[in-house]
């Protein structure tokens, strides 16, 4: 890439000597269009550009790709600009006037170490899809209690989802490792049925809150009623946090529609530190909301938190919704939300999770 089209031209005419299929550009902003479209081995980029710089083409490079290499050709070495392309990654930083085989040999030795990184993210890829199975083999499930504000008792539990697979320890990694594996249909109904044949022993007038994935919106089985899980749906309450987007799911409101229809409720998560505000909340239009713990953490202390809870609680119940306060670790925390009129209570201050199905303390 150069923006005088002669020296493109020539250094395309090099480039192709190396036996590579070479795309000649005249500027950053299409050279960077072309890499969303695209997969390339190597950039080479002259330095020196209008509009766009090749130091901040390679900026915007390396934000969407760490490994693809950059050859920078300048004709006005500068220490300066050497440094930059040296914090940035830059593969070579070739000065003109250029020997069109120190040109070649240096697209060769990047196109060589692009497939090593090829090759490396396969082998990564082939790791986290046996951390995946062992993880989805030994997968377990905490529950924690939910518990009425009025008369202490137990109304319902969170199906928490647990590994013992080592290197994914947490939640968290084993969603993000379906994600990039493709199998969080196959993670969520692994969790989905642990529960159903879990729900067998809950004790009697309990409700069991299970996470959703928006993507598991997009399964199937979750709208099948042979399910195991839907065969006891009217006990089954799904959370959808409000942290991840649902732009993505179609005929969203169908989808509700036929999950109410098989007998589930539904609650937004994570209600005030999420994705979309309020407009999650009106789209879903729940039955049960969760109040985040960042705005439960500390409430009894902070007049503002106070005041968000107690304006969130005050809309959801004028809707005829159940208010949820998550995160509860303090007694003093507990005492602050029943007052500003949380429906439920949930948190260690109550019971931490633990196998099917933990009783609770209130001192």
């Amino acid at each position: 890439m150069d923006d005088e089209p002669a020296v493109a031209a020539a250094l395309a005419r090099v480039v192709s000597g190396t036996g590579a299929d070479v795309s000649v550009l005249h500027d950053a902003t299409t050279a960077l269009r072309a890499l969303e479209t695209n997969e390339y081995d190597v950039v080479v980029s002259d330095l020196a550009m209008a509009g766009m710089s090749g130091t901040e083409l390679l900026r915007a490079v390396r934000a969407r790709d760490l490994d693809l290499p950059v050859i920078q050709i300048t004709g006005a070495p500068s220490v300066e600009t050497a440094a930059k392309a040296v914090e940035l990654g830059a593969f070579r930083y070739l000065t003109k006037p250029l020997s069109p085989d120190v040109l070649r040999k240096a697209v060769l030795e990047a196109a060589h170490l692009r497939s090593l990184a090829r090759a490396r993210r396969g082998d990564d890829r082939a790791r986290l899809d046996q951390a995946l199975r062992r993880a989805l083999k030994t997968l377990r499930v905490a529950y924690q209690p939910i518990v009425s504000c009025t008369t202490r008792e137990t109304v319902g539990y969170e199906a928490l989802m647990r590994s013992t697979e080592p290197t994914l320890t947490t939640p968290m990694s084993v969603i993000d490792a379906a994600e990039k594996l493709g199998m969080l249909h196959t993670l969520g109904r692994r969790v989905r049925n642990i529960v159903a044949a879990q729900l067998e022993d809950a004790p009697r007038a309990t409700a069991i809150f299970v996470n959703l994935h928006p993507s598991d919106l997009a399964d199937p089985d979750l709208f099948d009623p042979a399910s195991p899980l839907s065969r006891v749906a009217r006990q089954v309450v799904l959370e959808l946090t409000e942290r991840a987007s649902l732009e993505a799911v179609p005929d969203l409101e169908l989808r509700f529609e036929s999950l109410r229809a098989l007998g589930y409720r539904l609650a937004v998560d994570d209600l005030g530190a999420g994705y979309a505000g309020l407009s999650y909340f009106a789209r879903v239009q729940p039955e049960i909301v969760k109040v985040d713990m960042s705005l439960v953490r500390g409430v009894d202390a902070d007049v503002v938190r106070q005041r968000v809870v107690h304006s969130l609680v005050s809309l959801a119940t004028g809707l005829g919704m159940e208010v949820v306060a998550e995160g509860i670790e303090t007694a003093a925390e507990r005492d602050c939300v029943v007052r500003l009129g949380c429906t439920y209570v949930q948190g260690y201050a109550l019971a931490h999770p633990g196998p099917a199905f933990p009783s609770i303390t209130w001192p």
